[in-house]
C-alpha cells in the first residue's frame, strides 16, 4: 500500500475510534499534533515520515487516562491496527514503541527508549500541551474532570513521581507548574524548540493576567 493510501486509511480509522474522545484528545488533537510532526520532520530531515506520521495519527488511540491506567492498550490498539495494513514489522513495531513511549508521565521515570521519530511526533505533542490551544484544553480537561481552577491554598508538586501524576486530582492551574511550563526545556529538536518559545511565553503572560484578575487588580 502507497504512502498516501496507508496514511487515509489511518486518518479515517482515527476519526472513527475517537469520534465521542474528551474535547482535547479528539482527533482535532491528533490533527495538530500531526501537522506539528509534518512540520517539524520536514525541518529536520533524515526521520522516516511514514513512520512519523503514523506515530502522530496513532499516539493517543487509547490513552490510558481514559482506560483506568491501562498503559498498553494504545500500543496494542496501534500494533493490531496496523498489522491489518500489511506493513513491514519493523515500521509496525517502531510506531507502536512511539505509542508506548511518547507520554509526559512516562518520562518522569526517564526515558526507556528513543528514536529520531519518537523525537518528533513527542515535541509535535508536546507542542499541544503549551500554548493558546495547550491552556485551552487544560482547562477544558481539568472541567472534564471536575476539578477547581485555582486553590492558592494547594500549591503544585514539582517533585512528582509517575504514580502521582498519574492519580493527582489537584486545581487545574497546578498542571502549568506540574508539566506546561517545564516542557519547552524537554524539546527534543531544533524546530520544536523554536516553536515552542512563543507558545511557553504565552502561557506566562496568561498566568500574569489570571493571577491579576483572581485579585481584582485588572
Amino acid at each position: 500500500m502507497e504512502h498516501k493510501a496507508v496514511i487515509d486509511k489511518t486518518v479515517d480509522f482515527v476519526k472513527q475510534t475517537l469520534a465521542e474522545a474528551e474535547g482535547g484528545h479528539d482527533w482535532w488533537h491528533i490533527y495538530r499534533v500531526w501537522k506539528n510532526a509534518q512540520h517539524i520532520a520536514k525541518a529536520e530531515g533524515d526521520v522516516d515520515v511514514l513512520v512519523v506520521e503514523l506515530g502522530a495519527l496513532l499516539h493517543d488511540i487509547a490513552d490510558s487516562k481514559f482506560h483506568d491506567g491501562d498503559e498498553e492498550i494504545g500500543p496494542k490498539t496501534a500494533r493490531d491496527y496496523l498489522t491489518t495494513l500489511e506493513l513491514p514489522d519493523d515500521v509496525i513495531e517502531h510506531v507502536e514503541n512511539i505509542v508506548r513511549h511518547i507520554s509526559f508521565k512516562g518520562s518522569l521515570e526517564g526515558q526507556k527508549w528513543t528514536s529520531p521519530e519518537l523525537s518528533v511526533v513527542q515535541d509535535a505533542d508536546r507542542l499541544d500541551a503549551i500554548g493558546a490551544i495547550g491552556t485551552a484544553r487544560t482547562f477544558n480537561y481539568g472541567g472534564h474532570k471536575g476539578r477547581a481552577l485555582y486553590d492558592p491554598n494547594i500549591k503544585p508538586n514539582l517533585e512528582m513521581t509517575k504514580e502521582e501524576y498519574k492519580n493527582s486530582t489537584a486545581p487545574t492551574l497546578n498542571h502549568f507548574y506540574e508539566k506546561l511550563l517545564l516542557l519547552k526545556d524537554l524539546m527534543n529538536t531544533k524546530a520544536g524548540k523554536e516553536m515552542a518559545e512563543g507558545r511557553h511565553k504565552f502561557m506566562e503572560l496568561y498566568l500574569e493576567q489570571f493571577y491579576a484578575e483572581w485579585e481584582g487588580e485588572r
